[in-house]
Order: structure tokens, then C-alpha cells, then sequence
């Protein structure tokens, strides 16, 4: 068979496409380090090197740069967790200890990754943008739920102790991950995942996972 043509490169964005990225990119870091309170069009205008009148033209107000802001994040954690959640459910039948490291590792890295995400969130927990409560509920809320009630399949039953606050280890993965990926001490990474997962797995009553047998020579 002849070789099939080599795939085209993706079309070059509008002007029009490229200015409103340039926009949404500059809003995103504005956000997360100043707040929505503390940033202003006119400064994301600037960062962006256009003029306001062209800011408003491609995304309205700053009210809905906000939203599109907190909508990109959402979609991310979101697809990151759909991922991690599929894995966890493959593996959880047979080592779910496994599985929730390798869940609190996923999400973990993630937040390392895009650490603006983090500090979106938590501008939100100072009262921040207080005008948008309801992104808590479109977004925030139904994340923290499919992780919750997919842990929640692999807890033993029969416990001797009362059953574990799924729910409560699923926001304490969730605060101290943000609150540590925009500490001080980011070179503790290593530490860190070590204690976030030895802090799960006690709180779900699990044993941490056996280390694997070195093959030998």
C-alpha cells in the first residue's frame, strides 16, 4: 500500500481567535494571583496588549471573562478526574489501596501542573467574585461527589470503627493540595505526596500498598 500523506498541520487561529486567547490567558493570571475583586479590565487590557474597547468586542465584561476563566478551569479538572476515576475503577477491585494513591497522585499532579487552578479556587474561598456563588455548585460540587461516591466502592465493609467521612478526606485531598501548590515549599513535593497519601489511606482504613518483589538477576 502506498504511504498514506503526512497529516496536514492545524489551521494558524484567527487574528480575531488569537486576541481573544491573548485575553482569556492574561485574565486567567490576573485572577488567580489578584482575585476578580482586585483585577480590573483595564488591567487585563494592558497584559494583554490591546485596548479595552477590543477586550470588550471579543469577551464582553468582566464579568463574563470570569465566567469563560472558571469554565476552562472546570473542563480541566474535569477531564482530569474522569481519567483518573477510570483508571481507579480498573484497578480498585483487586488493590484498591493502589487505587486511591494513584488517584491522590493524579489529582496532585495536576494541581503542580496548572497551579492557576489552585489559586482560582482559592481566591474564591477569601469571598472572592462573591457575586458568582452559584460556579460552587455548577462546578466545584458535582466533582467533589463523583470522587466521593466512587471511593466510597471500595471502602471494606465490616469495619470495626465507624465507616469513614468519605466525603470529608475527599475535601481535605482537595484543601491541602491547593493550599500546598501555592505554599512556600514546593520543593518538599516528594514529602509531601508521602504524607497526603499516608493521610488518606488512614483515613479510609486501607493498608498502603505492598512494594513489589525486585526481580531478581
Amino acid at each position: 500500500m502506498p504511504d498514506s500523506p503526512p497529516a496536514s498541520p492545524p489551521p494558524a487561529p484567527s487574528p480575531a481567535d488569537a486576541s481573544r486567547e491573548r485575553i482569556i490567558a492574561a485574565a486567567t493570571a490576573l485572577f488567580a494571583d489578584h482575585g476578580y475583586d482586585g483585577t480590573s479590565t483595564r488591567r487585563i487590557a494592558a497584559e494583554a496588549g490591546l485596548n479595552m474597547a477590543t477586550v470588550a468586542y471579543h469577551v464582553g465584561g468582566k464579568p463574563d471573562l470570569y465566567r469563560e476563566v472558571m469554565l476552562r478551569a472546570h473542563l480541566a479538572e474535569q477531564r482530569v478526574l474522569t481519567d483518573a476515576l477510570a483508571a481507579f475503577r480498573d484497578l480498585a477491585p483487586t488493590d484498591p489501596a493502589a487505587a486511591v494513591t494513584g488517584l491522590v497522585d493524579r489529582y496532585l499532579d495536576f494541581c503542580l501542573d496548572q497551579p492557576h487552578i489552585p489559586a482560582l479556587w482559592m481566591r474564591r474561598w477569601l469571598s472572592d467574585a462573591a457575586e458568582f456563588a452559584d460556579l460552587e455548585a455548577a462546578y466545584a460540587r458535582p466533582l467533589i461527589e463523583s470522587v466521593r461516591d466512587t471511593v466510597r466502592e471500595v471502602i471494606p465493609s465490616g469495619r470495626s470503627t465507624e465507616p469513614a467521612d468519605v466525603e470529608m478526606t475527599v475535601h481535605t485531598v482537595l484543601w491541602s493540595t491547593h493550599g500546598f501548590c501555592r505554599s512556600g515549599i514546593r520543593a518538599q513535593v516528594p514529602r509531601f505526596r508521602a504524607h497526603l497519601r499516608a493521610l488518606v489511606l488512614r483515613d479510609l482504613g486501607l493498608r498502603a500498598p505492598e512494594p513489589r518483589d525486585q526481580e531478581q538477576g
